[in-house]
């Protein structure tokens, strides 16, 4: 299995809702950034960390949030997934949609680094009444 399709792999389990397969792939000590200005925003050590803090947070505050990958970029090491953010905060009600890009990084066959970068300001406009 190519470092591509782990993470294509990951992506899929993300579209089923499958928590345990989207954090099969992370390596124990997992480095999971999200982008400064976004909500959930900071670096996470560990599937747990990454499991509590960003995708917890995700399914309780947001209906029908969704990562719609439209590419998916074999770098070797480094993967880049391409595609669009979007959802409803509940507390507020409002909807957004963001294009976004991630960087993986994969070592022997694990991830063991992510990076998020996407347009914060969008995202937080649905946060706001």
């Amino acid at each position: 299995m190519s470092n591509a399709d782990i993470i294509a792999a990951h992506y899929a389990a993300s579209d089923r809702g499958d928590l345990d397969g989207m954090l099969a792939p992370f390596a124990d000590d997992i480095a999971w950034t999200e982008a400064a200005g976004f909500p959930y925003a900071g670096t996470y050590i560990g599937p747990d960390a990454v499991a509590a803090n960003v995708f917890q947070r995700i399914q309780e505050e947001w209906d029908d949030y969704t990562v719609a990958i439209d590419e998916v970029i074999d770098g070797g090491d480094v993967v880049v997934g391409i595609g669009t953010y979007s959802g409803t905060y509940r507390e507020t009600g409002r909807f957004f949609a963001a294009r976004v890009a991630h960087v993986w990084r994969v070592a022997g066959g694990k991830v063991v680094a992510f990076e998020q970068f996407t347009d914060t300001e969008l995202v937080n406009r649905a946060l706001r009444p």
